[in-house]
């Protein structure tokens, strides 16, 4: 398959709005047989996350999605941020591309975050051989760009090969850097306006009544879309800016050319001018901060699915006890796994290879340990 044609594939698959909408089956294609899964992970993040390095854990999962993307040049391919990891889908003419973008990613993190990063590329056919499956579909959260939601317990038993050792990719060399042009952390922290930020972690319980298990979900989404703007974190106006930024130092280090000191102060220069265009609201040839920062907050990535419901919810008290009593109803019923992490904020990590186009992402997770809390509390729950 083409380069053209592994892009027309994903172009093809219409995009959905509606959150509540995400378990119909006839949102999903699946994907090819010829293309093949990336996953990536932090090793040990709970010990990270014990180690209040929330920022670096969050950096090192959407690395993976920026060195791919700027692997690919641009070409849009199917990905998901998991927090402290990634996973992504890719055609064949890609798969190389992409294995070289793993392994500087890997290498870059262990270089300059000081963290252990697990990379694998897990062919398709394989997770079919297993009777497993990897479908694939774009929900829409605004009419700037898409997110891809996967189902059919293809990532996951990917993610869990690749812990076994299967399929994995070596980190490169020292000195191999990725291209992570287009990210930064430049926002603040986001406080919770409602009462607290709420990290959702849910997955389906084995052998669990896949109509039982999708009735679970709805219920979920049915009671966070009753909540105040669905409870998203990001206000209406969008996250504070400060300078310097809090993620300096992380930019300065997915930065390229030169010695760190040279690229800390070409990196205080650039978020200065930014600083200052943002605070004042000066218009730069077609880039109108008013018309960025909505879409920040429109194209925040709180909610989303990949095999696993995952949300970062700005929530009353209220609400957080109306979905862990849902939830923990439908665990005793052996329908769900499920993990919850409660803190007071949380944060955000961008990607944006050009600020004049509409499709910049923005990655929310929860700022006190966020989803691999979640996923801690999961298997605490589980044994």
């Amino acid at each position: 398959m083409s380069n053209k044609s592994a892009a027309d594939f994903y172009a093809s698959i219409p995009v959905f709005r509606g959150f509540a909408r995400l378990m119909e089956p006839s949102l999903y294609r699946p994907l090819p047989d010829d293309w093949t899964v990336g996953v990536a992970d932090i090793v040990d993040s709970t010990k990270a996350i014990a180690d209040r390095r929330y920022k670096a854990v969050n950096m090192a999962g959407a690395a993976v999605i920026a060195a791919v993307t700027n692997g690919l040049e641009g070409r849009e391919f199917p990905f998901v941020f998991g927090g402290d990891g990634a996973s992504f889908a890719v055609g064949p003419d890609d798969v190389e591309r992409a294995r070289g973008a793993l392994a500087a990613t890997a290498s870059w993190v262990r270089e300059d975050l000081g963290l252990a990063m697990r990379v694998a590329l897990v062919p398709v056919a394989a997770i079919r051989a297993h009777g497993l499956d990897v479908r694939v579909a774009r929900y829409g959260p605004s009419a700037n760009l898409s997110y891809a939601m996967f189902s059919g317990g293809g990532l996951g038993w990917a993610e869990t090969a690749m812990k076994r050792g299967e399929f994995a990719v070596q980190a490169a060399p020292p000195g191999i850097e990725p291209d992570l042009s287009g990210l930064s952390c430049r926002f603040e922290e986001i406080p919770s306006a409602r009462g607290l930020i709420l990290s959702v972690l849910v997955l389906p319980a084995q052998d669990a009544d896949p109509r039982e298990y999708r009735k679970v979900i709805e219920d979920i989404i049915t009671l966070v879309e009753h909540s105040p703007d669905s409870g998203r974190p990001v206000p209406a106006d969008g996250p504070a800016l400060k300078w310097p930024p809090q993620g300096l130092d992380y930019e300065v280090r997915a930065s390229r050319g030169g010695p760190l000191f040279a690229r800390r102060v070409r990196i205080l220069g650039r978020t200065l001018f930014v600083y200052l265009i943002m605070r004042f609201g000066i218009r730069i040839g077609g880039f109108e901060p008013a018309l960025y920062t909505k879409q920040v907050v429109e194209n925040s990535d709180f909610r989303k699915y990949d095999d696993a419901l995952r949300m970062i919810l700005d929530c009353t008290e209220e609400l957080a006890r109306a979905l862990s009593a849902r939830l923990a109803d439908a665990a005793s019923c052996g329908i769900v796994r499920y993990g919850l992490h409660r803190q007071d904020a949380a944060m955000m990590t961008c990607f944006t290879p050009s600020a004049l186009r509409p499709d910049h992402v923005h990655f929310i997770d929860g700022a006190r340990g966020g989803y691999a809390s979640a996923a801690t509390a999961l298997k605490a729950a589980t044994g």
